[in-house]
Parts: structure tokens; C-alpha cells; sequence
């Protein structure tokens, strides 16, 4: 099993301690970009598909709240469904 293929699943499986760095890992092998915006704002960005996760990138402890790996499960099914993935989330 591949590095990726370990932090989709861990993803899926919502761990409280899901650290950014899988996070942005797991975006950019969906295609999605990452935009700074102010302060802490960070955004995920798929030019193809014109879909935007904008989250607040985590502090101290740098891990996800549910609501964002939620927000980011909820993206990544819509963006999967509709291109068929290698890995469908």
C-alpha cells in the first residue's frame, strides 16, 4: 500500500489527529492547488473542476478539526464522483 493510499484512508477514517501536512499531501494528488489567503486562511483549489476548500490552516497542535475533514470528504465525493478517481473517497 502507498504512502498516498495510507493517508486517503486515515482521512476517511476522520482521526482527531490528522496532521495538515497529510492534508495537503492527499489535495495535491486530487489536483488541487494551495492558496494562501489572509491571516490563517488557506485554500484548496482544483482548476479543473473550479472547486475551492477554503480551511483555516491549524496552529498548536497542527492537526484537523472534524469540521474540516468533514468539509474536505464532503468536497473530494463530489469532485470523485464526478471524474471517477483512482481512489474514490
Amino acid at each position: 500500500m502507498s504512502a498516498i493510499t495510507k493517508s486517503i484512508n486515515r482521512l476517511k477514517s476522520k482521526p482527531k489527529d490528522l496532521k495538515w501536512s497529510e492534508v495537503t499531501r492527499v489535495m495535491g494528488n486530487f489536483g488541487y492547488n494551495v492558496l494562501e489567503g489572509s491571516g490563517s486562511r488557506m485554500k484548496f483549489y482544483h482548476p479543473e473542476k473550479d472547486t475551492l476548500v477554503s480551511l483555516h490552516k491549524p496552529h498548536n497542535p497542527k492537526t484537523l478539526r472534524p469540521y474540516q475533514i468533514e468539509e474536505i470528504l464532503r468536497v473530494s465525493r463530489i469532485i470523485t464522483t464526478a471524474k471517477q478517481a483512482q481512489i474514490v473517497f
